[in-house]
C-alpha cells in the first residue's frame, strides 16, 4: 500500500515589531497540531485534499484559509502579529485581525 502525503509549511516572519507577541497554535481543519514562534518556520506532513487552515493566541486569531494539496506537494502561508496600533487596536474588536495569515509564493 502506497503512503500519501502533502506537506504544510508555515514561516513566522514580518518586516516591523510585532504587537502580539508569543507562540501561535496551528489549527488544522479544527484541531491543534502545532505552534509557531516568532522568527521560526513550520513544517507538517498533512493528508492530501482540501484544508481549513487558522491561528490563535488567546482569543485572538487569522481569518480561516481555505486550501488543496494534492499527494507529494507543498503548500505555504506566511504569518505574523500585528504590527501597526491601528490594527492591534482594531483586533480588540475584531479577534481575527489579530494575526496575518496569507499563501506565500
Amino acid at each position: 500500500m502506497k503512503i500519501m502525503s502533502a506537506e504544510l509549511k508555515l514561516e513566522r516572519r514580518a518586516i516591523l515589531i510585532e504587537l502580539r507577541r508569543g507562540s501561535f497554535a496551528i489549527y488544522l481543519d479544527g484541531q491543534q497540531v502545532g505552534s509557531i514562534d516568532a522568527r521560526d518556520s513550520v513544517e507538517l506532513r498533512i493528508e492530501p485534499g482540501s484544508h481549513v487552515l487558522q491561528l490563535r493566541v488567546g482569543r485572538f486569531s487569522s481569518t480561516r484559509r481555505s486550501f488543496d494539496v494534492s499527494n507529494g506537494s507543498m503548500v505555504s502561508f506566511r504569518c505574523h502579529g500585528a504590527q501597526i496600533w491601528p490594527i492591534y487596536l482594531a483586533s480588540i474588536v475584531k479577534p481575527d485581525l489579530g494575526i496575518s495569515l496569507r499563501p506565500s509564493g
